[in-house]
């Protein structure tokens, strides 16, 4: 990737920029992954252990988040991420069990997870677990390891720059700002990837537009994200 013209350091550039709302299906961008949707939204009633993958930022905890709020309409739920599960893992009979970055499970907490495994069906406990590698690749005991590879398997697929581009027009149309297709293609270039920091660009952006009554342009895009890396 190009280096960008500015004085901003590569890693710096989005850094800090969060966007604060709900985790849904409604505002996931599916791209290629409309398989792996249909079936995390049959988990609000089903039961077969589903454990998905990706590197950060591609969405896996986004999808996580937005299945447990839909499941919490027809069942308990329990969701909690990996350094966060203790020696015990009881959810509610029925329950759906979420799991996120299972890689980060301590021992105790990796031996939880397999009688967790142990009980599901027993307790009608429905398993949905993520981590940023495929199972085999986890830093995980052997048991568990296995276990998880036993479940349905998908690996989230990263939207392309055209996916990308297009998110970022709805948004903008959405929010009613004039986005020039210049600062698309600059934060594809320029920026961090990942669709949570381009969207949390564009709300800077929002942002600062609203704030000093300026029209969303890039030379304000590169002021707003140039304030932000002096204050990081």
């Amino acid at each position: 990737m190009t280096a960008a013209p500015l004085t901003i350091p590569r890693q710096q550039l989005l850094l800090g920029l969060e966007l604060d709302q709900p985790r849904s299906f409604d505002n996931f961008v599916a791209g290629a992954n409309e398989e792996l949707l249909v079936r995390l939204i049959s988990l609000a009633s089903g039961s077969a252990p589903l454990y998905l993958w990706g590197p950060q930022g591609c969405g896996r905890s986004h999808l996580l988040q937005a299945t447990t709020a839909m499941a919490t309409a027809n069942r308990a739920t329990l969701f909690c991420r990996g350094e966060e599960v203790g020696d015990y893992l009881e959810p509610p009979s029925g329950a759906l069990l979420v799991v996120d970055d299972v890689e980060r499970l301590g021992e105790a907490a990796q031996i939880a997870l397999f009688r967790a495994f142990n009980s599901a069906r027993r307790e009608g406990w429905t398993l949905l677990l993520a981590g940023p590698r495929p199972p085999a690749e986890l830093d995980l005991r052997e048991d568990l390891r296995t276990r998880i590879g036993q479940c349905l398997i998908y690996e989230v697929q990263a939207l392309s720059d055209q996916d990308k581009a297009e998110t970022l027009r709805q948004q903008a149309t959405a929010r009613g700002m004039r986005l020039d297709e210049a600062i698309i293609q600059w934060l594809l270039r320029y920026g961090r990837r990942d669709l949570p920091s381009l969207l949390a660009a564009l709300n800077a952006l929002d942002q600062a537009s609203l704030e000093q009554k300026r029209p969303p342009t890039l030379p304000l895009l590169r002021e707003v994200l140039q304030s932000r890396s002096d204050a990081a």
